[in-house]
């Protein structure tokens, strides 16, 4: 699938071109993690999501960073791993890791991705043994981000979102 319309499926699917917006519905709250499901034209979309615990540095201005695992069944999009930093990301400049693991992400504009469906395997199953996962990543203009995630309730937030669309 081509970057392009990996990142055009993502933003129709999180916010609808339609007159009417689609609304995330939550499915469940395990401690950091929150899984839910949407319902669009072209099917459900199903999640996991959490928020970072902590994020360096304060002086750099950005949205909300958010770290997701995406099901889009009516794609057969599975596992599919996903972050936001809140900015812009220079290219080629986001990472994450959990103790000597380390996954390098493409990015384009604010989003990022890993490169594909073995490394997202991976990193999930990294996921649900790790405590935290820590994604740096560069604005635009060269400033490093750091956003400190807790992997707590992500394997039931994560079985649940793919329940829920499998």
């Amino acid at each position: 699938m081509s970057l392009k319309k990996i990142l055009l499926t993502f933003i129709l699917v999180i916010f609808s071109v339609n007159a009417v917006a689609v609304t995330p519905r939550s499915t469940g709250k395990y401690k950091n993690w929150e899984s839910f499901i949407a319902e669009t034209d072209k099917g459900k979309i199903c999640f996991a999501q959490t928020m970072p615990i902590k994020r360096a540095p304060a002086a750099v201005k950005r949205d909300e960073s958010k770290l997701f695992v995406t099901f889009r069944p009516s794609e057969d999009i599975k596992d599919e791993v996903s972050l936001t930093s809140g900015h812009d990301f220079k290219s080629s400049s986001v990472t994450a890791s959990s103790g000597k693991r380390k996954y390098s992400f493409f990015s384009q504009k604010n989003f990022a991705w890993l490169l594909d469906d073995q490394e997202e395997k991976k990193f999930i199953k990294l996921m649900k043994k790790a405590t935290n996962v820590i994604v740096k990543a560069r604005t635009i203009k060269g400033a490093e981000t750091t956003d400190h995630y807790s992997m707590m309730g992500f394997t039931k937030a994560y079985n649940t979102a793919k329940k829920t669309c499998g």
